[in-house]
């Protein structure tokens, strides 16, 4: 019989029965019986914490992890155990939504890993020879919309961008037809550098890139510099879009990345060139 039954029979039995002698019946020390009342009393004390980790976590956008809101926490004297904190935040679903590092993870005969042709040299002397891609998130009161892009090196242009409500391969293959629809010069070997995510490493993905010519190029495992170009974008889009505007819907946030996005191509002055992305292009 498990502890846990046992200590429910002493509680129920508490009326009738010493403590004492229910516990040397049932081999339980009292210390986890009285323990065991203790955790009893929890789900009020969790709830009351619950709605305060929630109002913080809406605060920083869904990124704090249990020791950056143990450390929140601490800061207003509320101080409790850090186990005690993530204990709390995966009961209530609490978690930070922060798009984690993707896991290699092998999914059959679907699995393709590819050399890294990039190799941190983010340098090209001319339009879509190499690009970079990968996935990211908006928070929006209606959910998390997901945002899928390409990068062009050359000019750090966005060359396409799709979005969708889930993070599927169909996400990623979409945003390359858009890019080669729009880009008629490409240069041929033209290098796609991605990390390790699920959707770069499918057949349907391999079987798209070798439609076109592209030659695709991987991030090596646990190394997030191979793709800092692709995520250095999305921190952008982030600090001087997203979060300052706070979209409610999916709609008004599409409708924001698609005013960002054309500002940041034509408008927006890079501190290296000193003019917008594509103005560099066009004077190529």
């Amino acid at each position: 019989m498990r502890a846990i039954v046992k200590y429910q029979i002493i509680l129920n039995r508490s009326n009738q029965y010493p403590v004492a002698v229910m516990c040397r019946f049932f081999q339980v020390s009292r210390s986890g019986y009285y323990a065991f009342l203790g955790r009893r009393e929890h789900p009020a004390r969790d709830a009351k914490l619950a709605e305060i980790i929630a109002v913080k976590q809406e605060n920083s956008f869904h990124t704090y992890g249990y020791r950056r809101m143990w450390l929140a926490l601490k800061q207003d004297g509320i101080v409790r155990n850090p186990k005690t904190i993530l204990r709390i935040m995966k009961k209530y679903n609490l978690l930070s939504e922060i798009r984690r590092r993707r896991k290699w993870v092998r999914l059959g005969q679907q699995l393709h890993k590819y050399e890294n042709l990039l190799n941190r040299d983010f340098n090209t002397d001319q339009p879509n020879k190499k690009w970079v891609t990968d996935i990211s998130y908006i928070h929006t009161k209606q959910g998390v919309l997901y945002l899928s892009m390409i990068r062009d090196l050359y000019d750090r242009s966005i060359v396409a961008y799709k979005t969708g409500t889930e993070q599927t391969v169909n996400l990623v293959l979409d945003t390359i037809r858009l890019a080669m629809k729009k880009e008629k010069k490409v240069t041929v070997g033209l290098q796609l550098h991605s990390d390790q995510g699920a959707q770069y490493a499918s057949t349907a993905y391999f079987e798209l890139t070798k439609q076109y010519g592209i030659s695709p190029s991987m991030s090596r495992r646990g190394n997030p510099y191979d793709n800092a170009l692709a995520e250095n974008f999305f921190g952008i889009l982030k600090t001087e879009c997203i979060y300052r505007h706070k979209p409610a819907t999916f709609q008004e946030a599409i409708d924001m990345i698609d005013r960002y996005i054309y500002f940041y191509n034509h408008e927006r002055i890079q501190y290296k060139t000193g003019v917008a992305p594509l103005t560099l292009r066009h004077s190529t």
